[in-house]
């Protein structure tokens, strides 16, 4: 068959096109690599530039490719911001120099006054930089923490059952406590005192298997029971309004069928689409190894809230008074960035270790709100994990 009319014409364009694209990728690339260098010329005095570049994940705690994807998500906000940033010697702080230092502030969890000093930078420059990352992140950022569509949870589930068995769970909710310095002089503080007397805000997370955020919330006083939070959130709303966790009804055996659910510890109520371990201390063998399987999937929560406190570091210690209505963002771009880390399939992920004490000190709460369809959800599972349900 002969050529279609155009069709050379129209190869030679997609070929310079490429070729284009390629010179673009590649000039970003080389100015990305000229950056590093002088970036790191500043934080490590005259090193030579291979010990520079061996440095930046340990820097940033992330790959060079991730951290020029995190740059090109927030470009187009943080380049039109006015007013411009410099360094104490004069020198104009790049757009880079920007992330680096707002990722830098994030990761190491070090001061303002630290971060500032190793930077050649006034502290409330590191501050103001740092802000104006948070609210780029926010904007730009969203869509790497959403609820999975329907063919994504469809994966989701699959992915669940070969943790330990649990057939048609869409998720894993957890807490964990971010700790606040906050001046005791002041009464209105005394609102964020926790059971374990630590002024703290309370995170709580809906993880997948893969330990990437799907639903957050954050912002309420640590003192608050995880069931109250949840009662409160936007998610538990719309789970009541049938339009959350209302996929497609599993049949496990003829008559028995399941609804989605996530699966929660024992702080949380039992719901018809939130399962929680059976309490006691002599179970029979079916509840027991319900609890042990329950307890080895809910793990992925733990671990997600420790990896996220691990590699976002100024939310893992204590935070030095700060501005209460701003941390809430910070947590969310905190969550933000762990899954673009695991969106983009950082290699950073493989040197990570599987921590997940996530909250050191504070103990489980317990809940005793239990509704019937719960029961019965959880009695199911319970008899097909142990192979007794009827056929």
């Amino acid at each position: 068959m002969a050529p279609i009319r155009g069709s050379k014409k129209r190869r030679k364009m997609e070929k310079k096109a490429e070729g284009n694209a390629s010179a673009s990728g590649s000039s970003e690339q080389e100015a990305s690599f000229v950056w590093w260098l002088e970036y790191s010329k500043r934080i490590n005095g005259f090193q030579s530039p291979l010990k520079g570049l061996d440095k930046f994940k340990s820097v940033f705690k992330i790959s060079r490719r991730t951290f020029d994807y995190i740059c090109s998500l927030v470009e187009e906000k943080m380049v039109v911001k006015t007013g411009g940033f410099s360094f104490t010697s004069g020198k104009h702080l790049s757009f880079r120099d920007q992330v680096a230092i707002a990722l830098r502030r994030l990761s190491s969890g070090d001061s303002l006054m630290s971060i500032g000093d190793s930077c050649g930078l006034h502290h409330s420059t590191v501050s103001q930089v740092t802000w104006r990352f948070v609210e780029a992140m926010e904007q730009k950022g969203l869509q790497h923490l959403q609820w999975p569509s329907e063919t994504e949870m469809a994966g989701i589930k699959s992915k669940f059952e070969k943790i330990q068995g649990l057939p048609s769970c869409c998720g894993v909710i957890d807490t964990t406590h971010i700790l606040m310095c906050l001046p005791t002089s002041d009464p209105t503080n005394n609102l964020w005192l926790d059971h374990m007397k630590n002024h703290s805000m309370v995170l709580q997370a809906i993880v997948d298997p893969e330990m990437r955020f799907r639903d957050i919330v954050t912002g309420w006083p640590g003192k608050m029971e995880d069931r109250l939070i949840f009662r409160s959130s936007n998610f538990y709303k719309l789970c009541e309004e049938g339009k959350r966790l209302n996929g497609k009804i599993l049949k496990l055996s003829e008559g028995s069928e399941i609804r989605e659910y996530i699966i929660a510890d024992s702080g949380y109520p039992l719901l018809p689409y939130l399962v929680t371990p059976y309490k006691g201390q002599e179970l029979p063998e079916l509840g027991s190894e319900f609890n042990r399987r329950h307890s080895a999937t809910h793990m992925v929560a733990q671990r997600a809230l420790a990896r996220l406190k691990d590699k976002w570091k100024i939310i893992q210690g204590v935070m030095w008074r700060p501005d209460k209505h701003k941390l809430p963002r910070i947590i969310l771009v905190c969550c933000l960035l762990h899954n673009i880390v695991i969106d983009l399939e950082d290699e950073i992920q493989d040197e990570m270790p599987l921590l997940h004490d996530h909250d050191s000190g504070y103990h489980h709460q317990v809940c005793e709100t239990a509704d019937m369809e719960g029961e019965y959800l959880r009695d199911k599972l319970s008899l097909y994990l142990s192979g007794k349900l009827p056929p």
